[in-house]
């Protein structure tokens, strides 16, 4: 039996499928450009060429029509009959007060995602589509939604309440939700495995550093406090996203500039961040115009620095003891040079970097220790697997087996977990770095 899991974007979706029996992955692909002139999709199955083609996909369906198609491909797929497929997860964005944990699909839980879709309108209505669509090309599947927010149920009422008129949470569900939450659970879980502790007495900061960015505060195993508030808009440096600012620079500029709150809402989501900075979000792009002499560039990665430094140093007084910081995401993992400026004169805190670790750690299929060997609080790059975390939810739901993350045992807990994929992907970078295994952390069985 195989789980499909599916992460629709306002253009994009993205797929994999899981080989549940085997523990492996099967295929990983992506459809872009949904709504445009034309749309693209990129496919790689395992031990098969991969796939790559343009084609017309005005909605979600044909995008999931074709995902579906090239699946039982016989030179590109990666099963024979869709009837392999035994539950279909979806990632949705937002749960609002009503979805605390993973829950599966029904008409009554899509119609309570349509009410929330007020709190996150830039990605709601492409994760219950996507929903619909796969509800209607296989009636007969269990599909089961996993939501950003349901990780961070745990923060006390200091941390997720505002300090705003109290009737704006009761009559509009105003409070701190944080996001990334299937990323922020993984990364919290293996840093547990690999500190060679219990859930219930590891406290770690992570730090999922991608487009978009999030710090998290684990303590006891649960998350305590967050960045992201309401919407993904709070918080870190993001590649198009303020983070934080002063509230009232909104009503300020929108008098200055003559722009509607909608467009303000648009400029600080979509215009900010790095982007509103120096004219790019990707941090490859801003790091060569950094090193080329680009002021602005400069600029901006000190500015992100000095955020996710802000943000540890806030949560280690807030946690009291740190085991780790753990670094994880696109830019969390293979960008050493937000690491070093994020980490810089944190001696204070215990947290020691060693500078010729952190550069070598730039891999994705490897769980590294990039911290000095006398550092009191242990640093790691852990590259996050959101889509596993939806595999096991969905698995688990369709065999009746789920319940929220304190009850309920994951496969990446066991110090014998091995990512199959990812250690393929090993072999082949540590032929080209073999001084990459020094840093590398095997958990003790």
């Amino acid at each position: 039996m195989v789980i499909l899991t599916l992460n629709c974007g306002s253009s994009s979706a993205k797929y994999q499928v899981y080989d549940w029996d085997n523990k492996d992955v099967l295929s990983v692909g992506v459809v872009e450009r949904i709504g445009l002139e034309y749309s693209t999709i990129e496919q790689k199955s395992t031990g098969k060429p991969e796939y790559e083609a343009k084609f017309s996909s005005p909605t979600h369906m044909e995008a999931i029509e074709l995902i579906l198609k090239m699946l039982v491909d016989p030179q590109y797929g990666c099963i024979k009959s869709l009837d392999e497929i035994g539950a279909v997860g979806h990632r949705v964005l937002h749960g609002g007060e009503y979805f605390k944990k993973s829950t599966l699909v029904t008409d009554e839980v899509i119609e309570k995602l349509k009410e929330i879709i007020p709190l996150g309108p830039l990605h709601m209505p492409a994760n219950i589509m996507g929903i619909e669509v796969a509800r209607k090309l296989m009636p007969s599947v269990p599909q089961a939604i996993i939501m950003d927010t349901a990780w961070h149920q745990t923060m006390p009422e200091e941390a997720y309440m505002y300090a705003v008129p109290y009737s704006w949470y009761k009559d509009y569900n105003v409070r701190r939700y944080g996001f990334h939450g299937t990323s922020h659970l993984y990364c919290a879980k293996r840093a547990a495995v690999l500190l060679g502790k219990e859930n219930k007495d590891t406290n770690v900061i992570i730090l999922h550093i991608g487009n978009g960015a999030s710090a998290c505060a684990v303590k006891n195993g649960v998350c305590v406090d967050t960045s992201m508030g309401l919407t993904p808009l709070e918080g870190l440096v993001m590649g198009s996203r303020s983070g934080d600012i002063d509230p009232a620079i909104i009503p300020y500029i929108c008098k200055n500039l003559g722009v509607t709150v909608e467009e303000m809402d648009t400029i600080l989501n979509k215009k900010s961040g790095l982007v509103g900075l120096c004219g790019k979000s990707d941090r490859r792009d801003v790091h060569q115009a950094a090193d080329a002499g680009d002021k602005f560039a400069q600029l901006a990665i000190k500015m992100e620095c000095h955020r996710i430094k802000k943000y540890i140093g806030a949560y280690a007084a807030l946690l009291g003891r740190v085991d780790a910081v753990v670094f994880t995401a696109g830019v969390g993992e293979m960008g050493e040079h937000i690491r070093r400026g994020s980490l810089e004169g944190l001696e204070s805190l215990g947290i020691k970097l060693d500078e010729a670790k952190n550069d070598l750690s730039h891999c994705r299929n490897a769980e590294t220790c990039i911290s000095a060997d006398d550092s009191p609080v242990k640093v790691f790059v852990i590259p996050t697997d959101e889509e596993l975390v939806m595999t096991e939810d969905a698995f688990a739901l369709m065999n009746g087996t789920y319940d929220v993350h304190t009850n309920f045992h994951y496969t990446f807990e066991d110090p014998a977990y091995l990512n199959k994929a990812r250690e393929r992907g090993l072999i082949e970078n540590l032929k080209k770095k073999p001084e990459l295994q020094s840093i590398i952390v095997r958990p003790q069985l």
